[in-house]
């Protein structure tokens, strides 16, 4: 994998997007910035990477809280200039949780400011290198990619993944997604890509077959909706067990219940009660060897 000098990748865990590290004559540039309790950690690798330099800018893909939760502290850490979607600026202005889905996901955010925003067509600097900004609907309906045609490298966040693609929330609450998911990926087959940079796991130069299984996964999806809500909330679970490494059986119920987003899937596709919810949820994440049951709670396995 060769990468231009003017870039850094700092692979995260799963809780935590990627984050994507430029140093270039119009000064230094982080893309995304990982989760609120991950924030201390970003702070300590965007320095120990720049050194004595300032971060000068911060780019959010999309502003699911995995990928923008650090950037209140790296803006207090350093002033640097951020730039989000320009769909959701109304929303970060009136700092609208329920619009900004922290409060459907029951996740954390804290609250941040931003500068200018970035839209699919426009063309930014990064590293010396010019990267046009993709809409990538589908996962979220605002997220965008970032591709360098120069470099034929593209920054996916969570459109593509070398083993698939992040949950379509949109699905989840009624809103249309998989013709979504489906459009972004025949964008990215449209692309000279030898690199991609996804939002989550490895870099990958295995395009074509990341594309295949994509491909294949959403036709899954689609062929029935429920496929996707099964997995939405096998996912909301896991996250807040990656957060929290261990819940106790008995307060996973309530926790479960405190996110609404649940409460919507649960209503329109398996009516299940609180207790038999939170039972399927949990059998289903110990069965896919993502959790595991320990005294008495249930503990993340990686």
């Amino acid at each position: 994998m060769k990468l231009p000098v003017t870039m850094q990748i700092l692979e995260r865990g799963w809780l935590s997007s990627n984050n994507v590290l430029f140093d270039g004559h119009a000064g230094t540039a982080l893309v995304d910035s990982g989760y609120v309790t991950h924030a201390p950690q970003t702070i300590a690798l965007v320095a120990h990477y720049l050194q004595e330099r300032p971060l000068d800018r911060l780019i959010n893909t999309h502003l699911h809280s995995d990928h923008c939760g650090g950037n209140a502290a790296l803006q207090r850490a350093w002033a640097c200039r951020t730039l989000i979607p320009a769909a959701e600026a109304e929303k970060v202005r009136a700092w609208d949780e329920d619009a900004l889905s922290y409060h459907a996901t029951g996740q954390e955010c804290p609250r941040f400011g931003f500068d200018g925003t970035i839209a699919p067509g426009d063309l930014i600097e990064l590293g010396g290198m010019d990267w046009q900004v993709l809409g990538a609907p589908g996962h979220d309906p605002h997220s965008v990619m970032l591709y360098c045609p120069q470099e034929r490298i593209l920054i996916s966040a969570d459109a593509l993944w070398e083993n698939g693609f992040g949950v379509i929330f949109p699905e989840l609450a009624g809103e249309p997604g998989f013709a979504e998911t489906r459009a972004t990926l025949e964008l990215i087959e449209t692309l000279d890509v030898r690199l991609v940079i996804p939002g989550h796991g490895a870099p990958f130069t295995e395009v074509r077959a990341a594309l295949d299984k994509a491909f294949s996964r959403i036709d899954y999806l689609a062929a029935d909706p429920l496929r996707n809500a099964q997995n939405g909330m096998k996912v909301l679970l896991k996250f807040l067990l990656l957060e929290r490494q261990r819940i106790a059986l008995a307060d996973v119920p309530d926790l479960l219940a405190g996110i609404p987003l649940i409460a919507i899937v649960n209503q329109r596709y398996l009516h299940l009660t609180e207790e038999q919810l939170a039972q399927w949820t949990i059998d289903r994440l110990v069965r896919a060897g993502a959790a595991g049951i320990q005294g008495g709670a249930l503990v993340n396995r990686d």
